[in-house]
């Protein structure tokens, strides 16, 4: 199986109180397996307060829903050895 690696990283957003705010990772190859997103450190789970997805096979997604102050912190978006955070 080929080495998947990050082809575009997170970028760092600012967003407003209540907004919703969507982080964005491109990966070099489809079905990647052992993907993780964290906030501050904490892995996050698709649920009604973060939706994560892939479109095209291999743009990953993470929307944060009506973000709060308690939501400031470092993204982390990791694909097997690879990382990228906003």
């Amino acid at each position: 199986e080929p080495d998947v690696t990050i082809v575009s990283g997170l970028k760092d957003m600012v967003v407003s109180e209540g907004d919703d705010v969507t982080f964005r990772c491109q990966v070099s190859h489809e079905n990647a397996r052992d993907i993780e997103w964290k906030l501050q450190d904490v892995a996050l789970q698709n649920n009604e307060m973060n939706e994560i997805s892939v479109e095209k096979g291999k743009i990953h997604t993470l929307t944060l829903r009506k973000v709060t102050e308690q939501d400031i912190g470092t993204v982390t978006f990791r694909v097997g050895l690879h990382t990228s955070t906003a």
